[in-house]
């Protein structure tokens, strides 16, 4: 097994949940972030979970997808609803539309089965060097024109009334709305949203203009950076 990689995005060992049905995972993956320099809290069950975040504060949240009773989707859903900490989801299952999924629900990263327990760590110190990178910069509600997007809710209203978007559509707008004004890479939204292709991100770009724009060839909030990405002109 590769050397543990140290933490070093805090100034603390990060409190780590990590929460997985299959005892053996489990442990291993508690073994390495602790020598990591991790502290570790885990739970073989959502309800094991909720107890643990009822009791104790966590620095991020790794949920396996595929429990019994409660799938580490509805558990991550649940948890978005009051609180922004970081979660990375792991599961057996690679599809595209379960990437999009997990992260149109607020899921910070998506590690598909098998994987290396470096790489997880590389993710999870990566993700809290953000996170503290942009604590209190990313704005809940983002406005544009006279849309408004809850980026917690994943919701778009229009002057009060919401408009319906894909779970893609939201993943897309949720990174753009991270960092309004910002370019974007292609690279980064196929990634960040879990579309896989760079050409896939243009068609969501495409499909979420025709919601959002008086004409979608020339665009006003969801502008196009030639050659490097896209854009979201917020208020």
């Amino acid at each position: 097994m590769t050397a543990a990689p140290a933490f070093d995005a805090l100034d603390r060992p990060p409190h780590l949940l990590l929460v997985d049905d299959d005892d053996r995972i489990r442990e291993l993956l508690k073994r390495y972030l602790t020598q990591a320099g991790a502290r570790v809290s885990a739970a073989g069950d959502a309800a094991g979970a909720r107890k643990l975040l009822e009791s104790m504060d966590f620095d991020l949240l790794i949920l396996d997808v595929m429990m019994p009773v409660e799938d580490g989707f509805s558990l991550a859903e649940s948890v978005r609803r009051t609180s922004k900490v970081p979660i990375v989801l792991l599961t057996a299952r690679g599809l595209a539309e379960d990437r999009i999924r997990g992260l149109s629900i607020g899921a910070d990263d998506y590690v598909p089965k098998p994987f290396e327990p470096a790489e997880l760590a590389l993710r999870i110190n990566a993700i809290l060097r953000r996170t503290i990178a942009n604590r209190g910069e990313a704005p809940e509600l983002v406005k544009f024109g006279p849309f408004s997007f809850n980026t917690a809710r994943g919701e778009l209203s229009r002057e009060g009334a919401l408009v319906r978007l894909t779970e893609a559509e939201v993943a897309l707008l949720r990174v753009l709305a991270a960092r309004p004004g910002d370019v974007v890479s292609r690279e980064e939204l196929a990634k960040r949203t879990g579309a896989g292709l760079e050409r896939s991100v243009d068609v969501q770009v495409t499909r979420l203009r025709r919601k959002t724009e008086a004409d979608p060839r020339a665009p006003i909030y969801l502008q196009t950076v030639r050659g490097v990405g896209y854009k979201l002109a917020a208020d």
